[in-house]
């Protein structure tokens, strides 16, 4: 569990006071809940996300401990470092939309005959409920060759979830090099 500190303040000059003291800004925020506009320390922070194991993360912020899932961040153009998260709170026993990311696992057969692999969602849309949550999706693309792809409808779907996106959309695939 990571700890958070409330903001006080959302002034642009809070907001850069809080970055130069080393701490990340985000949100918190749920289907009828206000939102929360809090900061934790950024080391803390990055190093905490990097060993998660599961999607959904706990969060103490005062006395409230939150179940939480990263549902939206940015980056800083340059440096590539972030500058904001969004977490989305995960309310028990009600059905949410999330963005579960797509890990791909082995290596294509098309690398070797010139191909490159193109990954066209990294994260799918889907509707569910907390119990439902998977981690992610996990994409096998040992054996696609060039001009191959994964769509949405080739995917396992665990039960209770839904795809809110079209099942003919690629995932991934792999296209011929020029």
């Amino acid at each position: 569990m990571i700890e958070g500190i409330v903001r006080e303040s959302i002034a642009k000059s809070e907001t850069k006071k809080l970055r130069q003291d080393g701490y990340l800004i985000a949100n918190v925020y749920a289907k009828g809940q206000d939102n929360l506009n809090i900061a934790f320390k950024y080391n803390e922070f990055l190093k905490f996300i990097k060993n998660k194991e599961t999607l959904a993360f706990d969060i103490k912020i005062g006395n409230d401990n939150l179940k939480v899932i990263i549902q939206d961040y940015q980056r800083h153009p340059v440096k590539n470092e972030f500058l904001h998260v969004d977490l989305r709170i995960v309310v028990p026993g009600l059905v949410s939309k999330y963005l579960v990311p797509v890990k791909l696992t082995g290596t294509p057969i098309g690398l070797k005959n010139k191909g490159i692999l193109m990954t066209n969602k990294r994260r799918l849309k889907i509707k569910c409920d907390d119990k439902n949550l998977p981690n992610s999706f996990d994409v096998d693309v040992s054996k696609l060759d060039v001009g191959d792809s994964i769509l949405i409808r080739d995917l396992e779907i665990p039960k209770g979830v839904t795809i809110m996106e079209q099942p003919s959309v690629s995932v991934t695939g792999v296209i011929s090099s020029k």
